[in-house]
């Protein structure tokens, strides 16, 4: 027969049993609840983060949590941000996000076509500082070479798409995302087309950029570009409202002979200076560059804008200017 335990011994031994039991469901967690936005500070000790999962109702006890994740030696690596976890989840699940990083994203869609101007309050919407500090930033030369772009800035290369980012990403890692997708853009077939165009890179992505501002349809780019490669050829000033625009700092609603005077020897300015300007005045998107790889061989020269949208393309200056004449009318009598 076994000898019989002391009952203070047997009761010792169940409570601890029982700690034992709640303290293994505590780790387990009690199965998914609800989805919880779950905010880390950045530099917060395991011991504050504990805390803060205790208090979101994620870990049912931050005591247990803070000596689960010393145990797996895991207190150095926990990621600061944003993250979406659920209440009543386990500890190896809490700490597993907390670990590899699994911050909330957030998308963020760069048009085609936008200066740094332009970029810089969208861009402030995820990393948290000022569209003045991000533009700021924006126009200092030295990030072409850092992010290995033609420059002469970084106008121009932060590539049009929609990215993922979470929210107080800082600066350089956006622009590193949208540079690697530019630079995914440069197929081996691109790089021959471009070999074979006799313009350089910098050249294409500037005059892409002037396309982009210029077109509101795709399907006319090739011949805009068409334009601009023929006034190139043949010595003319490409005389593109766009570039002044870029030189006078901002959009205007009408481009007037005063306000083109005013930037004269901008470099930016292509009514008083020839050939393309020093580099890019958006960022243009996949088909704009293409267009200007690839343009619409034809006999224009000029072409002047419909109300709707498209162009009126002409191969003399007579017949421009009547064309400007009719559009003006076009545009009163709507």
């Amino acid at each position: 027969m076994r000898p019989r335990l002391p009952f203070s011994t047997r009761a010792r031994v169940a409570a601890s049993l029982l700690a034992l039991t709640g303290a293994m469901a505590l780790i387990a967690g009690r199965g998914e609840g609800d989805p919880v936005l779950v905010e880390i500070p950045s530099g917060a000790t395991s011991q504050r983060v504990a805390s803060v999962l205790e208090a979101s109702d994620i870990v049912g006890s931050a005591t247990l949590f803070h000596a689960y994740v010393r145990l797996r030696g895991a207190d150095r690596g926990l990621k600061a941000g944003t993250y979406q976890m659920r209440t009543g989840s386990s500890m190896r699940r809490a700490l597993g996000q907390l670990s590899r990083g699994e911050v909330q994203t957030v998308a963020v869609t760069v048009p085609e076509g936008l200066a740094f101007w332009q970029l810089a309050p969208i861009l402030a919407g995820v990393t948290g500082d000022s569209a003045e500090a991000i533009a700021e930033a924006l126009r200092n030369p030295s990030l072409a070479e850092r992010f290995s772009v033609p420059g002469p800035t970084i106008e121009g290369y932060l590539f049009p798409d929609t990215y993922r980012f979470a929210r107080g990403v800082p600066l350089d890692a956006v622009i590193d995302a949208m540079v690697v997708r530019y630079t995914s853009f440069w197929t081996g077939e691109r790089r021959r087309t471009l070999a074979a165009s006799g313009m350089t890179e910098q050249e294409v992505v500037t005059l892409a950029s002037i396309i982009q501002t210029e077109a509101r349809q795709v399907s006319e780019m090739p011949r805009i570009s068409g334009v601009y490669h023929n006034r190139i050829r043949d010595g003319w000033l490409l005389q593109a409202d766009p570039t002044v625009i870029y030189a006078l700092g901002g959009y205007r609603e009408r481009l007037l002979y005063a306000a083109i005077d005013s930037v004269a020897d901008s470099p930016y300015n292509t009514y008083t200076q020839r050939g393309l300007p020093p580099g890019p005045i958006a960022s243009p998107g996949e088909q704009a560059i293409d267009a200007a790889l690839q343009p619409e061989r034809h006999a224009y020269w000029f072409f002047v804008a419909r109300p709707d949208g498209y162009h009126v393309f002409t191969p003399t200056l007579a017949e421009h200017n009547r064309a400007k004449e009719e559009q003006r009318e076009a545009r009163e009598g709507s």
